[in-house]
């Protein structure tokens, strides 16, 4: 079984037009545009980058997946996975910064704090495509594919198994990122993820 790998990435370039998706504003005004603007610099090189990840053998049997570390059943898993051989699991986080800015916020100025939280959302999931181009050119140079990312809480995918990733990442210790006993992660701009790997996907 291979060890846990962590990976420190500088940050991704910043999409815009997603932080204005994840805050529900379509057309935003010269003076949210500007909030926006503001909101970028304050959180300046605060966030951090980091993934860590482990590779494990798959195992597919009609709707029950083996992953390796636990067995789990989901339909839309196994759809995801189907000729994979292995799969990545993966955590991501953005550290706590964004958080501290989010809470700080909240009270005093709902707008920026609306904004932060689009920020974070932005940030974590730029990271995450980053770890899976990086990860696919890795596999592509092996003559393998890998599979769009599946995470816990997605379709019928259980959100509890959060519990076992974290058991096999050791996140806290790799990364910082704890889990609650309501199954939510602290920092909360996180993710966890599954990328299938195979041959003739």
């Amino acid at each position: 079984m291979e060890s846990v790998y962590v990976k420190a990435y500088a940050a991704p370039p910043v999409d815009q037009r997603e932080i204005w998706r994840y805050a529900g504003a379509r057309n935003a005004t010269a003076e949210q545009e500007a909030l926006l603007q503001a909101c970028l610099a304050e959180l300046g090189e605060q966030a951090v980058f980091r993934v860590c990840y482990r590779e494990f053998p798959l195992a597919l049997e009609g709707d029950a997946v083996d992953l390796g570390f636990t067995k789990v059943t989901s339909p839309a898993l196994a759809r995801c996975l189907a000729g994979c051989g292995s799969a990545v699991v993966f955590a991501a986080t953005v550290g706590t910064a964004i958080d501290r800015l989010i809470t700080r916020y909240s009270a005093v100025s709902p707008a920026r704090a609306l904004l932060f939280d689009a920020i974070g959302t932005e940030r974590v999931e730029a990271l995450c495509d980053t770890f899976c181009r990086e990860l696919a050119t890795e596999k592509g140079s092996l003559g393998l594919c890998t599979r769009p990312r599946f995470s816990p809480g997605y379709g019928d995918l259980a959100l509890s198994l959060q519990r076992e990733i974290f058991g096999v990442l050791d996140c806290p210790r790799k990364i910082g990122l704890s889990l609650g006993q309501d199954l939510i992660m602290s920092p909360s701009k996180s993710v966890t993820a599954i990328v299938g790997i195979g041959n003739n996907l």
